[in-house]
Order: C-alpha cells, then structure tokens, then sequence
C-alpha cells in the first residue's frame, strides 16, 4: 500500500519540481537579459541583452545613400556589381566605419548605410574617395599607381592554380614594363593605403599591359586580392539616386515609443487570456514571457540588426504566439465538452491543433524568407525579426504550453472550470 502511495505522489512531486526549475531559469535568464553577468571580474563579461542586440539606422541615426549603375549593359554586369558592393564595403572599413552596411538593391541599385554619422558629405566623401593603391620596388619607390589598372580578376595558371590576371591602361603598361625590365630577379609589392597586401618576384619583362601574380592562392584569396587591387578605382560608373541622414534622436523617441507600444499591447494581451482562459491563461502567460525572452536572446547572439519594422515584427509574433495558445485551448474546451476527461482533452486538444498551427507558422516563416532573400534595408530587418519570432511562437506554443498544462494537471488542478468556463 505505501508503495502504492509513493507511486501515485512521484507526478505530483515531479510536477512541482518542474515548475520550480522552469520559473527558477526564466527568473535567472530574466536578470541576465537586465544587468548582464561578469562585469567587473576575470570572467567573460556578458552584455545585458539590450546593449548586444545592435540597432539599425532607423533607431540609433545615421546617413544612407542610394546609388545605381550608370550602365548595366556592360559585359559582366553581375560580377562587377558584385565587385563595387565589395569594394565600397572594404573603403568603409578601412575608415573606421565597421558596422557599415553595403548591399545590392533591385538589379542595378546599391544602398550604402552608415550609423552614427550626422553628415552626408562625410559618406560621400568616403565613397567616393579611392584607396592609394600603389606598385614598389625593394628601395620602396613608387613604379606605378593603382589608378592605371584597368581591370583584375582571378584566373587560373598554366599548372591550373589559382592566380590574379590584371590588365593595364596604355600609359600603365608602358611604365610596368621599363618597372619589370628595371628589377628582373627582385620583387615588386602592391601597397594599399600604406600597407603591403602582395608580394611578388619578378620573372620576366610584363609588356604588353597583361600579367599574372602567381603564388599559393586559394580561390577565395585570389578573389580577395583581385577586389583590392581593383579598390583604387570602381569597376562601374555610379549615379547617387538619394541621400538623406536620420537623427539619432528621431530614432532613440521611435524606438522608445514602438517598445511602449509593445508592452502595453503584451499586457493587455496577458489580462485577456487570464479573463478568458483562467489557469489555462496563466499557462499562456508564462509561456509568452518565454517566447519574448527567447526572440531578445537569439536577436542579441546572432547580432540581427533591430530596426523599427524589426520591433514590429516581434510584435506581429506575440500575436501569433498568443493566437496559437488560443487554438489549443479552444480545442482542449472541445474535448472537455463531449465529457473526455482532463489529461485525456488536454493531449487530444493539443493532437487537433497541431496540424493549423504548424501550417499557419511555417507558411508565414516562407514568407519572411523570401522578403530576407529579395528584400532590402528595412525590409530585411521586418523579416528577420518576424521569421526568429515565428519560429519561436511555434517552439513555445507546441513544446512550452503543452509541459506546462502536463504540470498543472500533475499537480492535481483538474477541476474542469478552471480551465473552461
């Protein structure tokens, strides 16, 4: 008889050490999302969530340009606008500006955006200034400058490896080969800004304006050198289509206002499923705190750009999160009703929903994927956001309620109008 007993207390006592472990870790992961962990100490210090997760230009301020190709008729279209986006990030960087943004818009546009900067002179400026890429000798005199390259690209060699191709402009080619001719057996280095990115020996006299830089390249190397070899002048003639610059303070009161926006919304949306659903609404609660803290954790380890269409797509999320919970308890209330009794409704409820849940979620992550894949600037940060909540939502609703509603019925709250009305 006493093991009996013990057998039937082992789901309540497991119950209650569930929920405390679950409210245990949401209460420690909740001060580490606030105050962080390590400051101060030998230990890695762990930002608080807020100041990891970095925010896009729309809500710290910035300037952003708009340029489109002049000429997208010219052979290897594709490949040179691919160059200028790499070469335009690579200027920036040097700069100092590493959090700059460079990415292709439409088929034939580039948009450019830089935080942190009050004038758009100043990225007009950068952009448009080339890097000093200059050819030296071993005494360190400049042979030639990078504006006499015409075009470089990595090729194979005669034994099949991979090596840069350049080609020179009249003027160049006639300077590259006295410069050859001048240090047969001696190297020759390319220096960009001041600092050295090839080395090379010198085999034979380069006439003609076409070389070769051998050298144990990889692929991705070769492609590298090339893009900076090519950095002192653009592939492709651009055209600024707009420039505008965004206060931060413009941004700091936007972002201030969506995320009291999206508290009053959570806690309304808390007060309705406890008035509705009673314990099943506490269920709900809990698990949409989870929800949240997970979408601020995955946004501050990926380092997802937050901006303002990105905050509504959490939000757009919360109201998924929410709706799916109500999915499940409207099917849990009709099991409830044809007289199942409770942890039977709760697992069959839960059977019936999968299906509209799963479905409604990964069809909206398909559209978020394809606005990430053919969107631009803000519209990437809106989908990003929207796919990490969605996914989210559905991890919580089919993984988080489900064990919760498990523990409150282990605890013995089966008293069916605590869960229906």
């Amino acid at each position: 008889m006493a093991n009996k007993n013990a057998k039937a207390k082992n789901p309540r006592v497991r119950a209650i050490l569930s929920l405390i472990v679950i409210l245990v870790v949401v209460a420690v992961v909740g001060c580490v999302a606030l105050f962080g962990i390590g400051k101060g100490t030998s230990i890695h210090y762990l930002k608080p969530w807020g100041e990891a997760i970095s925010l896009g230009l729309d809500l710290r301020g910035g300037v952003y340009t708009v340029y489109q190709a002049k000429d997208s008729t010219v052979d290897d279209f594709e490949a040179k606008m691919d160059s200028t986006v790499s070469i335009l990030t690579s200027r920036l960087t040097r700069q100092g500006f590493t959090e700059a943004t460079v990415t292709r818009q439409g088929n034939d546009r580039i948009r450019v955006e830089i935080p942190n900067v009050s004038d758009p002179n100043e990225i007009l400026r950068i952009i448009g200034t080339p890097a000093q890429l200059n050819f030296i000798d071993e005494d360190g005199n400049v042979l030639m400058e990078g504006s006499m390259v015409k075009n470089a690209a990595r090729s194979q060699d005669e034994n099949g490896q991979p090596c840069i191709a350049f080609e020179l402009n009249d003027e160049g080619a006639k300077i590259f080969a006295e410069a050859t001719a001048a240090n047969l057996g001696k190297t020759i280095s390319i220096t960009l800004d001041g600092e050295t990115i090839s080395t090379a020996r010198v085999n034979s006299v380069i006439a003609g304006g076409k070389g070769e830089i051998t050298g144990n390249f990889t692929a991705e190397s070769a492609e590298n050198l090339a893009t900076l070899i090519l950095s002192g002048a653009l592939p492709l003639e651009l055209e600024q289509l707009e420039v505008s610059a965004i206060s931060a303070t413009l941004g700091v009161e936007a972002l201030d206002k969506a995320l009291l926006a999206g508290i009053i919304g959570v806690v309304l949306v808390m007060l309705f499923m406890l008035v509705r659903y009673r314990l099943c609404g506490v269920v709900a609660d809990i698990a949409l705190t989870i929800y949240i803290m997970i979408v601020v954790l995955l946004l501050a380890l990926t380092g997802a750009q937050l901006t303002l269409p990105g905050v509504a797509g959490i939000i757009l999320g919360i109201g998924m999160a929410v709706d799916a919970n109500v999915v499940i308890f409207e099917r849990i209330r009709e099991e409830v009703k044809v007289g199942r009794p409770l942890t039977s409704a709760i697992r069959k409820g839960f059977s019936n929903a999968l299906s509209a849940i799963i479905d409604a979620n990964v069809t909206t992550i398909i559209a978020a994927l394809v606005l990430y894949m053919f969107g631009t600037g803000t519209i990437r940060g809106f989908a990003l956001t929207l796919g990490i909540s969605v996914a989210t939502s559905m991890f919580t609703a089919v993984f988080v309620t489900h064990k919760l509603l498990d523990i409150f019925a282990d605890l013995g709250f089966k008293n069916q109008k605590l869960y229906v009305r």
